[in-house]
């Protein structure tokens, strides 16, 4: 920032978006969906039995709930995820990925682990790479529990 110490923030924010910029061009020009496709389509793969309420998805993506909403209504009109309301709470609406969904997330990571590999960790050596992965956790570790303190 004004510190004359480089920006870590900033840099972090250009060099994120660049990569993110590229692996959506590379997704396209494959024909492949967007890259909010396949965080959507991992984040119910992983989940328990490949379902999740909405806003667990929402928090797996690091998502606004409602540009959420408007993902979920296009993966659901492709066939690749399925929503449905909980018979225990009829207020929780879930998501589910169904075998087409998986099958696309599959054919995206084709795309995407190479991108990733390329334009990102082999600009890392291994010990770095370590390093900023605990950074990282750290860091949203702490904006978690920020976020708990103020909620309340």
């Amino acid at each position: 920032m004004a510190t004359g110490k480089p920006d870590a923030w900033s840099l972090f924010l250009t060099a994120h978006a660049l990569v993110a910029e590229e692996i959506e061009r590379r997704l396209s020009a494959a024909d492949l969906p967007p890259l909010a496709w396949y965080d959507a389509l991992w984040a119910l793969e992983r989940a328990p039995q490949g379902a999740a309420r909405m806003f667990e998805v929402a928090e797996r993506m690091v998502i606004a709930r409602y540009n959420l909403t408007r993902l979920m209504d296009r993966l659901e009109a492709e066939g690749l995820v399925e929503r449905y309301r909980s018979d225990e709470d009829r207020r929780a609406t879930y998501a589910r990925i169904t075998p087409k969904g998986r099958a696309l997330r599959r054919e995206m990571w084709k795309i995407y682990e190479p991108a990733i590999d390329e334009l990102f960790l082999s600009q890392l050596p291994a010990e770095q790479q370590a390093s900023m992965a605990e950074s990282f956790r750290l860091i949203a570790r702490h904006v978690r529990a920020s976020a708990k303190e103020s909620a309340q």
